[in-house]
This record gives C-alpha cells, structure tokens and sequence, in this order.
C-alpha cells in the first residue's frame, strides 16, 4: 500500500518503534464485524440461531467477527433487523458512553446509524434519542438504520449543529460525536481515503471538530457525560481538539473509559483511548469522554409536557388498535395530515427539519389505515393479534421480502382474516394482511430484497 510521504513521517514520529509493525499490519485481510441488536434478541437466543461462523469482539459484549465470507446482509435475520454489520473498533464509541434507559440521548453525528441503532437499543424504549445528521441523504439512510433497528422513541433530524446549540441548551444526558475527520484509521480498510486525505487532510477537520464539541458540550446537561470519537491518529484531530475544549470549557474534564488489555492511552491525555490496528483486531479509532461538572442547583431547561387532549381517532384507526396488545398513551399521539405518530415522552420539541417525530404508526388512506413498516419493526409477537411465523429456510421468507403473495394456509395464525404480523421465526418482519389462507404482502416496498 502506497502511503504519502508526509503521513508516514507523521506516523513514524507519533508510532516511533512501533511504526514498522502498524505498517505491516496494512497488510493483513481486513476484519469484518457485526453487532447483534440486543433490543430485539439476546446474546444466548442469537447464538442459539447464528447462522454463519463467528468469534466474539472480546471488548464489545454484542460484537462479533465473521470468520467466513458469508454475505451477511442477504439474510433474513438481517432484514429482521436482529444485527448491524459493522467494523469492530467502530463499535466501541457507542458501547463505551454507558447509555442507560431513560436518557435523553443526541448522536449529533449520527449517519449511517452504526452508533445510533445501539444507543437507541440501550434506551429500551425509555428516554429518546435525537439522531442527527446535517446530510439529507444521509440522514435518510440513518432513519432506515433505526427503523429497521425497531427504536420507536426517536427524532430524526437533518439540522445544522449550530441551529441544534440554540434549541438544546443543557437538553441532553448523553452526547456521542463521532466526528467527520481525515479518515487516517481507514486507510487499511478504504485505500481511496488516502487520495481524500492528500486533498484535504487534518488542518481541514480540526476546525470543524472544534465546532462540533464545544455544540455538543453546551447541549449536555450538569453531569452529563460526552463521547468523541474519530477514525483517524492525527494528535491535531485528536488530543488537541479535546485539549482546546477543556480550556474553553472548565466545566468540562476528561473521565476514564471502560478498559481493554488492547486499548492504548492517549498521547499527553492518558484518559483518552487510542486503538491501533497492529495491537487489536480492528481498524484505527480514537475515543475521549468527557463529563460535565454538577451543580448543586438543577438550573437545566425542564420538560414541558403536551398534556392536554386524547387524540380522537378515525374509527379505521380504532379498528387497527384493537389489535395491538399493549396500551397506547393518547396524550403521545399526533396526526399530521394523513400520518399518525406516536411520541416519545410527550416532550414539547422545537420546530426543525425533521425525518421523523417518534414512530410513524401508519397512515389513514380514506376509510383504511395502513400500518407502516417502522411499526411492524418495533413490535414484538405477543403485541399483536395474530401472527404468522415463517422458518429463514423457507422460500416463502425471501418471497415475502421480495413482495410476493404468499400461499401460507398451511401456517398457523389466531385470526384467519385480517392484519397479521408476519416474522421469520418469530422475529417481526413486516405486515400482511391474510383472506382464504393467502397473503397480501404489505412488505415496504423500498426496503424489497433485490
């Protein structure tokens, strides 16, 4: 591999004697990964149902490594959105910033969504995340991420950090920028990184990530806690930038990070964590957490609640809910046009450019209403009436996700008309509605099996 002269006496002053090893592992096959969404399946159940060889992330508790070049994403149980394929080292950020249940949670960074399907599966339900990603596009593909990831109590959005700053002041209990960089870590991984780094290289990003952390330090709450992270070894987009932060912001200071035999300490910052290819099975990450001192006083901006008024519902809507077997707060709902969502926490949020306002319940076409797809992924089995359950070697499983009508008599179900949940053994895939033992696909026919 053909590195730039400039880099490599960069990397050889950073690495002094462990340069030679770091450039011979350049060579090594590069190791995929992928990280089973724990708020649909547990480690044991996944295991029990694996299906391909695998070892397990020895620093990341859900992580695993493929061992075979099975296409993982041409499984059924990917579809099912029980795992997300993704680079070892690049699951640590989210793993290491300790999200718990209820947190209000913002990945200001967050496309394609590697780190926010995980935070939001840690949220179990409670709290909200904020996932951000000032792209459109991209922030599109983040919300396919989530959906598919089954996290219902989430905004997404497409907004200028800045613009973020002004309506979050103090919001959030937890902050992960995982911020745009030079890309140094991916060099192994992605050798058109090196052309993108001779054009545009760390002097680039340091002013961007500069920006991005201070947003992000003043949007966390009195004892929040702030994760950066980059994929490159630059000290200049690394070190330097959570240097220049601690002097901007005294309220702010530098905690240690879960360990790892493998992890190496930051450079002057011994807190921070590095992680080189040639001392872990990974590609290069940089990780720093930061927690924001405690007041005696909460002087934090409090929750203001849309309490108020129960939704009154279209009787079609009220027909679909009857099938639901779990209780639906009203006070959450909202119908905008002809689309009903349910909000996470009736918390009153500031007007912006939204993908998403909680989870899209379906939408009321005339004197129906079709359930969406972002719903199908956030249920579970006992949640809804009637079920059909296909096995993953079944033809008809593929055919489903291909948008196929489906002969399915021979399959068991509680109602023998109607809306059914249909999962690949017993994990929720989308919705069908069911007449004479034949299946009407109602799969989301942009996320169709190609």
């Amino acid at each position: 591999m053909r590195l730039p002269e400039k880099y490599e006496n960069e990397m050889k002053d950073l690495l002094q004697e462990e340069y030679e090893a770091y450039k011979e592992s350049l060579g090594l096959p590069i190791q995929q990964g992928y990280r089973i969404n724990t708020g649909k399946i547990s480690k044991e159940e996944w295991e029990k149902i694996a299906p391909f060889s695998a070892k397990e992330v020895p620093w990341i508790e859900n992580g695993y490594f493929l061992l075979d070049d099975f296409r993982a994403s041409r499984h059924p149980y990917y579809f099912a959105g029980l795992y997300y394929l993704q680079e070892p080292s690049a699951m640590t950020p989210a793993n290491r910033l300790n999200v718990e249940p209820g947190d209000f949670v913002l990945d200001l960074c967050a496309a394609p969504g590697g780190k926010a399907t995980e935070l939001g599966s840690r949220l179990k339900g409670k709290g909200m995340l904020v996932a951000n990603d000032i792209s459109n596009s991209r922030a599109k593909a983040l919300l396919k991420n989530l959906e598919l990831a089954g996290i219902a109590n989430l905004y997404v959005t497409s907004e200028e950090p800045a613009n973020l700053c002004q309506n979050f002041p103090e919001f959030f209990d937890k902050v992960l920028i995982d911020a745009p960089c030079s890309g140094e870590g991916m060099f192994h991984r992605e050798p058109k990184m090196i052309e993108y780094w001779e054009k545009r290289g760390p002097e680039e990003y340091v002013p961007i990530q500069k920006q991005l952390i201070l947003y992000g330090s003043r949007m966390l709450k009195p004892g929040g806690k702030l994760l950066y992270s980059t994929c490159t070894f630059s000290k200049k987009e690394d070190e330097e930038v959570i240097q220049w932060l601690l002097e901007q912001n005294t309220d702010m200071h530098l905690i240690s990070i879960a360990p790892y035999e493998g992890f190496s300490k930051g450079f002057g910052l011994s807190e921070c964590v590095r992680i080189f290819p040639h001392k872990m099975s990974g590609e290069g990450h940089f990780l720093a957490l930061l927690e924001k001192k405690a007041t005696e006083q909460d002087n934090t901006q409090k929750q203001k609640l849309q309490m108020g008024k129960e939704l009154k519902l279209p009787n079609c809507v009220e027909e679909f809910f009857s099938l639901l077997k779990f209780p639906i707060d009203r006070s959450c709902l909202k119908l905008e046009k002809e689309r009903l969502y349910l909000l996470p926490n009736a918390v009153k949020m500031p007007k912006l450019r939204y993908l998403r306002t909680g989870l899209l319940l379906g939408e009321v076409k005339k004197n129906r209403f079709e359930p969406s797809q972002a719903l199908a992924m956030a249920l579970k089995p006992e949640h809804f009436a009637s079920c059909i359950s296909i096995d993953s070697t079944d033809v008809r499983c593929v055919k489903y996700l291909k948008g196929e009508t489906l002969d399915v008599s021979d399959l068991p179900c509680n109602n023998k008309k109607g809306w059914q949940l249909v999962c690949v053994e017993r994990y929720p895939l989308g919705f069908g509605k069911l007449s004479n033992g034949i299946l009407k696909n109602k799969y989301y026919a942009g996320w169709r099996w190609q």
